[in-house]
């Protein structure tokens, strides 16, 4: 009853959803806290750029379209990450205060205090975290990203400005070149595919939390991690065999680029 509970409140929020502020590159920023502070996280694969090539694959889908079903999924895996999160905050109130106000201190923390955190509560965690970070009008309908005033990843992540507003832009030219990037319909879907799988992982911790099978926050963590692992873990292995040359040639016969 609970995980329809959900479904249902996704559905409204879908239908509900506000109007983000994305005019510069600052408030695009803002825009992204504020998705996850509004339990409302499936929006923000739209807050990401990420060209395409003028592809068709041999289904008649082109890369656009292709791209685009998997940042639906990726926002339907991290709407249902922040309503696990909300069900964690709900069954372990205390524990979760603790964690946040712990790894969102001024005290170093390690790996273990700032993923509890965010699990429990990643629109607190985000909010303290947004000072930290800045984005940089250049003036030429781009923007540079800082951490802490460092480039952020050396620089390759920035923000481009659309006929949408302001989005984070994946440097897929440089990403490209890696063996590992996605170039065919059948890749493309394995992606999807591996979004799905994390949100089903989800879906079945939501069951274990209501049948009292999880009794605190660091094992609702453990519980968490080894589901999706396990997922990823299994997609990341059809995904690594379709990356094969043998496998990419059979592939290179099935696609037509136009």
């Amino acid at each position: 009853m609970r995980t329809l509970a959900c479904l249902c409140l996704c559905l409204v929020a879908a239908c509900k959803r506000p109007a983000y502020d994305t005019s510069t590159p600052e408030a695009t920023l803002d825009a992204a806290v504020a998705m996850v502070q509004g339990l409302d996280a499936a929006a923000l694969p739209t807050l990401l750029e990420i060209p395409a090539r003028d592809v068709t694959f041999d289904d008649g889908v082109t890369e656009a379209s292709a791209i685009a079903e998997v940042k639906v999924k990726a926002g339907q895996m991290l709407q249902r990450l922040v309503n696990v999160a909300r069900l964690l905050r709900e069954r372990f109130p205390r524990e979760v205060q603790r964690e946040v106000q712990a790894a969102t201190s001024k005290r170093e923390r390690g790996v273990r205090d700032i993923s509890l955190a965010i699990l429990s509560d990643p629109g607190a965690w985000l909010a303290s975290q947004r000072p930290r970070l800045a984005a940089t009008d250049l003036g030429d309908g781009t923007a540079a990203l800082t951490l802490d005033g460092e480039p952020l990843f050396a620089g390759v992540l920035s923000m481009v400005q659309t006929p949408e507003g302001w989005r984070v832009r994946m440097p897929v030219e440089l990403v490209r070149e890696n063996q590992y990037w996605p170039d065919t319909r059948h890749e493309w879907s394995v992606i999807a595919s591996m979004m799905l799988a994390v949100e089903n992982a989800l879906i079945d911790f939501e069951r274990d939390l209501d049948r009292g099978k999880i009794a605190s926050l660091d094992a609702a963590a453990a519980r968490v991690g080894r589901l999706v692992g396990e997922s990823v873990v299994v997609q990341s292995i059809i995904y690594a065999s379709m990356k094969r040359p043998e496998a990419g040639d059979a592939a290179a016969g099935t696609d037509s680029k136009g």
